[in-house]
């Protein structure tokens, strides 16, 4: 481990070098390459450093025991290398899990698709509040949202919904959701007080940059059409709404939430190169090992991940076998305890199967 931990900070070093390099400073392309690189790695960095500055420390208090000393001072030295050696397994602990190779995508902005499945106007409804609970969850940590497109139904829920959340950090915690939800409650529409299972599916996709997938003019259709639904007076007056096609693996994007033709396509284009780019990610995962893909990872979008269960207050993740009794609270946004669990768990998959290689 501390082999990889000193090529890591060789490295690091390395980049402080070229980032002063007037070459370099010309060049944004690798300028704005090694930036990020040099912040991926700090906090490794940071903490290999803080650990070779504890051991030294460490091996100074140890070394203290060969010079004469009262008992006093017997006892306090006894305690400093106490406190070191817990501080070291700690830092240790730290540095284990900053080595595990991060998924590239983890910093990226999160495009999500929701789409009510089994269950007709329930599952739409119940489209409506994964999507709440989400845009609370956002709030919570500080990150923008904002709807790119959506399909309404006349009860107040969503046939489909694609929406942008925007800040540091966001897929990291958002790609977790992909997958098929069930919800199991009386509905609305339901006079007889029994109890209906119905379902939705959530797609998260990294937003990709143009640099990330080249997708070229002549591969799209552009078609422009008459929005429908809520939005006010333009709404099937003017040609705002617009469907681009990417020819060349036949993926759709309609974007018709904005007024302005020109800003839904740019949300549709966002929403395009994220699609793209996600199927040839699959695409490429589907060829690694079994052994090395994540038990937690973006997975089967067709497979179920989780349960809300309204009669009895709970939310059950299948993929990990949790159960918590705060559905209430969920649904308000507090996610946190259901993705740290996740997180936990796809950091545990990947050191065992580092530790394997």
């Amino acid at each position: 481990m501390f082999d990889r931990l000193q090529a890591v900070e060789d490295r690091y070093d390395r980049l402080n070098e070229l980032l002063s390099d007037p070459e370099i400073v010309s060049d944004t392309n690798k300028l704005r390459e090694y930036s990020k690189e040099q912040s991926d790695l700090q906090e490794t960095v940071e903490a290999y450093r803080q650990y070779k500055d504890l051991n030294a420390q460490l091996e100074d208090a140890k070394a203290m025991f060969d010079e004469k000393m009262d008992a006093d001072m017997r006892e306090m030295v006894k305690e400093e290398v106490s406190e070191l050696e817990a501080q070291l397994k700690e830092v240790e602990e730290r540095l284990h899990i900053l080595l595990i190779p991060k998924d590239p995508n983890d910093d990226k902005n999160v495009i999500m698709e929701i789409r009510g499945a089994a269950g007709g106007d329930e599952a739409a409804l119940f489209a409506g509040d994964l999507f709440r609970m989400y845009s609370r969850y956002a709030e919570s940590n500080g990150w923008k949202v904002k709807i790119m497109d959506s399909s309404p139904t006349g009860l107040g829920g969503f046939k489909e919904l694609v929406f942008m959340i925007t800040g540091k950090g966001a897929y990291s915690k958002m790609k977790y959701e992909n997958g098929a939800h069930r919800v199991q409650r009386v509905p609305e529409t339901e006079s007889g007080g029994r109890i209906h299972t119905s379902t939705a599916t959530v797609a998260c996709l990294a937003e990709a940059e143009e640099v990330e997938v080249e997708i070229h003019d002549n591969d799209i259709r552009v078609d422009t059409y008459a929005s429908s639904g809520a939005g006010g007076q333009s709404v099937n007056t003017t040609m705002s709404a617009v469907r681009l096609t990417h020819l060349p693996t036949n993926t759709v994007v309609t974007c018709q939430d904005e007024k302005s033709q020109i800003k839904n396509k740019e949300s549709a284009m966002k929403v395009l190169r994220a699609r793209v780019y996600d199927k040839f990610q699959q695409e490429a995962q589907a060829e690694y090992d079994a052994v090395r893909k994540s038990a937690v990872g973006t997975g089967d979008r067709s497979e179920r991940i989780r349960t809300y269960n309204f009669p009895q207050n709970r939310v059950t993740d299948h993929r990990i076998g949790l159960t918590i009794q705060k559905l209430d609270q969920i649904l308000q946004g507090k996610m946190d305890e259901i993705v740290d669990a996740l997180i936990v768990e796809e950091q545990s998959a990947r050191m065992e199967s580092l530790n394997n290689e």
